[in-house]
């Protein structure tokens, strides 16, 4: 395939992965962080920026172990450990980043920061994208559209519960229960673009 067909692609990729095949709301990978974090706008901006950042470096990195370190000395079965210490070095960097330029963001996020190491959505972007065999410009594409996705979920999320805030909801739904409403029914939303875009 040549480069601006790849690069096309790549394009498909990224919006397929923000609509249609949201990382979130389509394989509901990453949804602890989510639902805890969704309470207030600005801590969700925070954390989705971080995941998105470390989402689209860390797809491309890994991307280039797996490729020309792992498959070379025949180590595949590798990539679980090499992936997820990869993915810890950039949660670190971006946490002191955070720390160093936006103290208030840093104490809002709280624990959820460095539980991007293990948040499920940032493994799931780097497998999923050697499972389905992208070149390394279709996985820049497809980690930075899965990132902006989370990042759309989660601001959406954060909106609609600051707006129920002082809504009256019956008190068995209220806490998780109107929570998990609310996330279903944005699954399915996204779920109605699978009908415009699908990309592999």
């Amino acid at each position: 395939m040549t480069i601006s067909g790849e690069i096309w692609q790549a394009f498909i990729v990224c919006i397929s992965a923000i609509f249609t095949q949201n990382i979130l709301l389509s394989y509901f990978l990453g949804l602890c962080s989510f639902l805890s974090v969704s309470r207030e706008v600005k801590a969700s901006v925070g954390l989705g920026l971080a995941v998105t950042f470390v989402m689209a470096t860390t797809t491309l990195l890994n991307w280039v172990a797996y490729h020309y370190i792992l498959v070379p000395l025949g180590l595949e079965f590798f990539r679980f450990i090499l992936f997820i210490i990869i993915i810890a070095a950039f949660v670190q960097f971006v946490e002191m980043a955070i720390d160093r330029y936006s103290p208030p963001l840093y104490y809002a996020l709280g624990v959820f920061l460095p539980l991007i190491t293990v948040n499920c959505a940032i493994l799931g972007g780097s497998l999923f994208m050697i499972i389905r065999d992208y070149s390394f410009i279709v996985t820049s594409g497809y980690g930075l559209g899965s990132g902006i996705g989370w990042l759309l979920a989660i601001l959406a999320m954060a909106g609609i519960r600051q707006r129920l805030v002082n809504e009256r909801i019956p008190r068995g739904l209220q806490g998780p229960g109107i929570t998990l409403i609310i996330a279903g029914m944005m699954a399915l939303a996204f779920i109605g673009f699978s009908g415009v875009l699908q990309g592999r």
